[in-house]
């Protein structure tokens, strides 16, 4: 029998340890921990703002105070072995270009990947990401091969990090993925297309805002064909800057379209 003064890396504690760990040692610095995303850690100071997103042992640390920023990876480089890779460029299949009036983000890398392993290099763009008035339905054949299916929604999923244009269709599509469809498959081949058209398009921040929050909706009525519950879509601006959206079944069925949209509002 072994006693272990550490936990050993590879072992399925090892990350739960370390996430522990690191978080007794940030929090001792004066950061708290956020209760929406517990891999966010921020501190106030004055005026002095610093955010650390941590993701595994990737870090992300930013902030408007430089000598904030700089004694924190002072203080981690004294507790852990840090390697300082500079401004961010890549993260997480995410492309970062930033100056003084704003920053970009973008998953072009990642398109282009997912273009790649569809083999729609050569294929004629499509101008929508879905087909004006297709409901999925269960009326098609059924796959052979499930996980292609499966793979490429759930490499959509994450591609919509960054591309609210195709929230809703790769929302339709995550609900077929127990039983897909020759048209489920169809449908996220078009979404592929799509993205050949602009596989560089993203999220756009400007450092000039007014930080007024401004929030946009709306909803079909009965829009899944299966359940005839209708959906919500959602976008929140904070100044000229995109920084929520959503698209989701309401939880119950609407028995008018002005139902639906009040659902959809609250």
């Amino acid at each position: 029998m072994c006693h272990l003064h550490k936990s050993v890396y590879g072992l399925k504690q090892a990350s739960h340890q370390w996430f522990a760990k690191f978080s007794k040692a940030i929090c001792s610095a004066g950061f708290k921990q956020s209760q929406a995303d517990h891999s966010l850690f921020t501190r106030q100071r004055d005026k002095s703002f610093t955010a650390l997103l941590i993701y595994v042992d990737d870090i992300l640390i930013t902030g408007n105070d430089p000598i904030s920023v700089a004694m924190t990876k002072k203080f981690l480089h004294g507790h852990f072995h840090l390697k300082d890779l500079g401004p961010v460029k890549y993260f997480l299949g995410m492309e970062f270009s930033a100056s003084k009036n704003r920053i970009f983000i973008t998953q072009r890398k990642y398109a282009l990947e997912i273009i790649e392993d569809a083999g729609l290099l050569g294929a004629a763009p499509a101008d929508t990401p879905m087909e004006c008035g297709l409901k999925l339905s269960d009326k098609s054949d059924l796959l052979k091969d499930l996980g292609r299916f499966r793979r490429l929604v759930g490499r959509l999923i994450y591609l919509t990090v960054s591309r609210l244009d195709i929230t809703y269709v790769v929302h339709v599509l995550s609900r077929f993925m127990h039983q897909p469809r020759k048209l489920y498959m169809e449908a996220a081949l078009r979404v592929v297309r799509y993205l050949k058209g602009a596989p560089g398009q993203g999220l756009f921040f400007s450092s000039n805002t007014d930080f007024k929050l401004r929030a946009y909706f709306d909803s079909d009525w009965a829009g899944c064909p299966l359940t005839r519950r209708s959906i919500t879509g959602y976008c929140v601006f904070l100044g000229p800057s995109l920084i929520s959206w959503r698209s989701k079944r309401q939880k119950t069925v609407s028995l008018s379209s002005a139902e639906a949209e009040y659902r959809a509002m609250t």
